[in-house]
């Protein structure tokens, strides 16, 4: 297995490991998860039906409405929150959604996480040194 070394900056402290779960589409929050089990629900999204829950949450960003902070909020409040979130935008709704979501959460990339991260491989995100370890999973 080889293994990659991404550097950003972090949005919000902390260590956390998992699964990656990548996207190239923004997520809603308010009718687009669902709060209770951490799915997305969103109709035409390319994640629909899947859960983010203790993943590393790979993603562009934040749409939708002011919103978008409370349902993730109440992803934590659930224990269906993401493990870490890695996000390409910086927006007001997703800087306040990761603060209340309380993971550790990274920004402004060396790499495009978006294209050097892939669903399933295993994400080490250490955001109080800047630093994502992406082990490629295997095939």
């Amino acid at each position: 297995m080889s293994t990659l070394t991404v550097t950003g900056r972090k949005v919000v402290g902390g260590k956390a490991a998992g699964e990656a779960l990548v996207t190239s589409q923004t997520i809603s929050g308010w009718g687009g998860i669902n709060e209770r089990d951490g799915s997305v629900i969103e109709l035409q999204h390319e994640l629909r039906g899947q859960s983010f829950a203790g993943k590393i949450l790979v993603f562009p960003g934040a749409k939708g409405s002011s919103g978008w902070s409370a349902y993730f909020h109440m992803t934590r409040i659930n224990g269906v929150a993401p493990a870490a979130m890695i996000f390409t935008r910086m927006t007001t709704k997703i800087a306040l959604g990761a603060v209340v979501t309380r993971v550790p959460a990274m920004t402004d990339c060396d790499q495009d996480p978006l294209t050097v991260i892939e669903t399933g491989d295993w994400v080490e995100i250490d955001a109080d040194a800047g630093t994502i370890t992406v082990t490629k999973r295997k095939g």
